[in-house]
């Protein structure tokens, strides 16, 4: 067992972070004594896995969303029944990622160019943020999550 500090000098990771981890549900099984929380192996676990994913490029939310995917399978394949497989989730969760991503730098190009071309931003910023060009404003919601 280890205290938050001891992880938190184990990880590298600011003690408000953990605690922020523990607060969005990642550790339900985090032990605690008064106000002392103690990680055992599982959460250490768990922390590498949600560091692993956020290196990848994921949001907290997208990886909560795969840690529900992956408790709901557990009891499933206990049963032999049917179940979600998680790495198949977080490759969905990735492509979402990479291509919100993809649409922003798409939508910057076009910003940057549009901008230069007219000497100023002032025509872009009229047209922000619904009165875009078709294909643009379809990228530029990706990019903000509308879409």
């Amino acid at each position: 067992m280890y205290t938050i500090g001891q992880v938190s000098a184990m990880f590298g990771l600011p003690v408000s972070t953990l605690r922020y981890y523990d607060k969005e549900g990642f550790f339900p099984n985090l032990e605690r004594k008064g106000n002392i929380r103690y990680f055992s192996d599982n959460e250490l676990e768990a922390l590498r896995i949600i560091e692993c994913l956020k290196k990848s490029g994921l949001e907290i939310k997208d990886i909560k969303q795969f840690f529900s995917w992956y408790l709901k399978a557990a009891p499933a394949m206990k049963k032999g029944k049917h179940y979600l497989k998680p790495e198949n989730q977080l490759l969905k969760l990735k492509s979402r990622s990479f291509k919100k991503t993809l649409s922003l730098l798409k939508f910057k190009c076009w910003y940057y160019k549009t901008a230069t071309k007219d000497g100023n931003e002032d025509a872009i910023n009229a047209m922000l943020p619904d009165k875009l060009p078709k294909n643009i404003q379809e990228l530029y919601d990706k990019w903000r999550g509308c879409r």
